[in-house]
């Protein structure tokens, strides 16, 4: 099986493994887990920020952001494909009382100037503007690659507004393996950030959020509130700081297997494939033209062992990661060849 319907699906290698069996531990709880004390360092240093918290998924990161910064009644802005919109559960509304304002993008990348005239004036009949979240790289709209200049604005809008600025990092990795533009930078200013560590990473399980010290101390009053400390959770810690030791240089490898990917298959029958697509380690294309659903294509695509995500109607989306390696990707590619042909053939 190539399996490619998301990074998600890495699995821990051998050395990562052995780091999380010899990994010391203590009580998460009262800061005595010496493992995920320097898990949480080290990624706060890695983002220029104070201080981190490990948390046991992004989505609980960007849900712990959004509560400490907002208020019940406030408007967040995000785009309209965003993970935070579409794929949490509502969190901000169902738990925080926070509704959301979805900003149509065609990539994922709203604008300035769409994002400052998407905020509120001051109004007593109005939800108050309180936060806006840029996804680096987007998800489902396909692995675009934030302009830091763009990114810089958007934070400096919000914060002469009275807003927060927050980074939605789940794969910020990969920009940083695409453009060379440290993390560090790309998030410097902004209020809140994290980075996944089960997706490029390979790590099994959980993220860190970071920002500043006062704003952390927020973060773990409602970790405890949606469930607590995780005890000796170095052991999952371990996995962290052995990904960002061993598997940080194996992005760049993802995003040039996301391109050759987007190479071999593009001109196939029936395939739409954007100019600008796979940035990252993501590719989105329509099925549309070959008149037939996303998750058709993926059930003939994983008939052949190449499994691949139908999104919505007709987009189809690839994602590459530490286990899929060139020859899965040629195979892939191979693979979602033939079956546009046959499909193409069929509708002739």
């Amino acid at each position: 099986m190539i399996d490619l319907y998301s990074d998600t699906q890495t699995r821990p290698t051998p050395g990562m493994r052995e780091a999380m069996a010899r990994a010391e531990v203590g009580d998460e709880q009262s800061d005595s887990d010496p493992t995920t004390l320097a898990l949480c360092e080290r990624v706060a240093d890695l983002l220029g920020m104070e201080a981190g918290v490990f948390m046991p998924s992004g989505t609980m990161c960007n849900l712990v952001s959004i509560l400490v910064q907002t208020r019940p009644g406030d408007e967040i802005v995000v785009d309209d494909q965003s993970h935070i919109y579409n794929t949490e559960a509502a969190g901000s509304a169902a738990i925080g009382g926070v509704s959301v304002k979805a900003l149509s993008t065609p990539a994922g990348l709203f604008t300035p100037e769409a994002f400052e005239a998407a905020i509120r004036p001051p109004a007593r009949t109005a939800p108050r503007s309180a936060l806006v979240s840029v996804e680096q790289t987007t998800s489902f709209s396909g692995g675009s690659v934030w302009p830091l200049t763009d990114m810089r604005r958007i934070r400096d809008l919000a914060h002469h507004k009275g807003m927060k600025a927050h980074i939605d990092g789940a794969r910020l990795l990969n920009a940083v393996a695409a453009t060379d533009i440290s993390a560090r930078d790309y998030a410097k200013g902004f209020d809140s950030v994290w980075i996944d560590l089960s997706k490029g990473l390979g790590c099994p399980v959980g993220a860190v959020l970071c920002g500043a010290s006062h704003f952390i101390v927020e973060a773990w009053r409602w970790k405890y509130r949606l469930g607590g400390a995780m005890r000796q959770s170095g052991i999952l810690a371990a996995a962290g700081l052995y990904a960002l030791d061993h598997h940080v240089d194996q992005l760049e490898l993802d995003n040039a297997n996301a391109g050759e990917l987007k190479a071999r298959i593009t001109g196939a029958p029936g395939l739409a494939i954007e100019p600008d697509a796979a940035q990252s380690n993501i590719l989105c294309f329509s099925v549309e033209a070959l008149g037939i659903t996303a998750t058709a294509f993926a059930e003939a695509c994983l008939a052949e062992d190449v499994r691949i995500r139908a999104i919505g109607a007709h987009q189809i989306r690839a994602t590459t990661h530490l286990d899929v390696d060139r020859a899965g990707i040629l195979q892939a590619a191979d693979v979602i060849r033939a079956q546009a042909a046959r499909f193409h053939e069929v509708r002739r």
